[in-house]
Formats: structure tokens, sequence, C-alpha cells
């Protein structure tokens, strides 16, 4: 894999997690973007596992992030992924992440089995 990926939430989880699937994320992370909601969705998961805003902010310090803003047209895009998307139960920063990828015309790297369902021209990545 030499080409650029979009990190869902569950991937950058995953990582930090250690969990299976972590050394594909870690791999692809050179080469990887989040989306702004995703990095906040993944925030909100750590704090609500019990860290706190500054233990989230150490351990996303050493990482090489590329942080992109979630724009206007990644949220008409979002919002326009909804039907499609609805019967998977794929929230927003699922279709977030969608959106960046075809943006960017690279492949969403998740943890959800899920998307492998998905019919929206974004090539998908599952982790585990």
């Amino acid at each position: 894999m030499s080409e650029l990926v979009v990190l869902d939430s569950s991937a950058l989880l995953c990582l930090l997690g250690a969990e299976p699937g972590s050394d594909k994320v870690a791999e692809a992370l050179p080469r990887s973007a989040i989306s702004t909601v995703n990095l906040a969705e993944m925030v909100a998961k750590l704090c609500e596992r019990g860290l706190s805003g500054e233990e989230v902010r150490a351990a996303l310090s050493g990482l090489p992030l590329d942080i992109r803003p979630f724009t206007a047209d990644q949220a008409q895009a979002s919002g326009a992924l909804r039907p499609a998307t609805r019967a998977l139960g794929l929230s927003l920063g699922d279709r977030a992440c969608l959106a960046l990828a075809a943006e960017l015309g690279a492949t969403a790297l998740t943890a959800d089995r899920d998307w492998l369902k998905l019919k929206l021209g974004v090539q998908v990545t599952v982790i585990r």
C-alpha cells in the first residue's frame, strides 16, 4: 500500500489501543489524512474511556497526522451520503471520512466491516 489513505476514527482508535489491525494503521500513518470531524469523534471516545483532554493531546502529539478541516463541500457530500449509508447506520464521522476520501481520491481505512457493503465509488480497506 503506497497510496494516500483517510483514517476513520475507528482506525486511529485501533492504533492508539494497540488492537488487532493496528499494524496496518501504523503502516499507513505516514501517508494518511484525517478529517477534523473524525478527530473530534476519536477524542470524544477517548474521553469517554476516562482519558483527560491533556492525555489525549499527549497521545496524539507524536503521531504524524495530516488533519484536514471539514469544508463546506465535504459537509454537502457527507449529507448527500446519508440515504446510501443510513441502512448501515453510518455516523456523520463515517460519512465525513468517506467524503474526504472521495475528494482526495484516497482509500478510506476503517475497522468497520460494514463499509465493504457500500457502493459509493470510494475504495475502502478494513484493518481487521
